[in-house]
């Protein structure tokens, strides 16, 4: 049946993806939303999956693949950490990533970014990456790496390609139409590198308060909003020959 569904919406909600072919002439920073353990790490929190995943272990894969490519070349990277204080809770999700746990640490596979001079790390307590970025002088990390790289295009991977990376983008894409964080110009949101949770309806109804969550399904709906929103979505990403 749900596989059902999700043909129809796809039929009913077509998603056109383009290539994106990555150029040292125009300046391209990666975002990377909270590839944390706690969200992709099997059985390493509440909200971390509880058997190996295809979809998250595909996007750690592509994600690592394109911060190697971006630190060998020295382009900006930038790395969202969802990370939360243990008093104050974040309804209707149960506690997670707590400051100071594993959950709040990247994902083994990505821990030698700490190392590398062209990333930077932005430990955030809330979805939205943009306002999670404020520093208590007001000034915001994530809007002074964009204007101090001179960065005209973003490329953003992750996880959950309908929550955290869609808020992420859409306040970003927010901002940029405002024209505070020029000289950006566009938002790329790299399909195979972004996956969400999987909580079917069977499994939902069992635990109180808890909302269904088919993921192949609600991926594309991030997806697609994200491309409403003003996002480009792509289904691969390469290196010209001139870099």
């Amino acid at each position: 049946m749900i596989s059902n569904t999700i043909d129809m919406l796809k039929n009913e909600l077509p998603l056109e993806q383009e290539a994106l072919i990555l150029s040292g002439d125009v300046k391209t920073g990666l975002v990377l939303v909270d590839l944390v353990n706690g969200f992709c790490t099997v059985g390493a929190g509440n909200l971390a999956p509880t058997q190996p995943d295809k979809q998250i272990s595909e996007m750690v894969d592509e994600s690592v693949r394109l911060a190697r490519l971006f630190c060998d070349k020295k382009w900006p990277v930038f790395a969202f950490l969802d990370s939360h204080h243990p008093d104050i809770p974040e309804p209707p999700y149960p506690p997670h990533c707590i400051i100071g746990t594993d959950e709040s640490k990247l994902v083994p596979e990505l821990e030698w970014l700490e190392n590398e001079s062209n990333v930077t790390l932005r430990r955030k307590d809330c979805i939205d990456g943009v306002l999670g970025s404020i520093e208590k002088d007001g000034s915001n990390v994530f809007m002074d790496w964009v204007k101090t790289n001179q960065i005209k295009n973003i490329l953003v991977v992750g996880i959950c390609t309908d929550i955290c990376v869609l808020d992420f983008v859409s306040s970003t894409l927010s901002v940029r139409n405002r024209g505070f964080l020029a000289p950006l110009e566009d938002v790329f949101v790299y399909s195979c590198g972004c996956a969400t949770y999987d909580l079917p309806h069977h499994v939902a109804r069992s635990i109180k308060g808890a909302l269904a969550h088919p993921q192949e399904l609600m991926h594309h709906i991030g997806l697609y909003m994200a491309k409403g929103r003003g996002a480009k979505v792509v289904s691969e990403v390469s290196v010209g020959a001139s870099c």
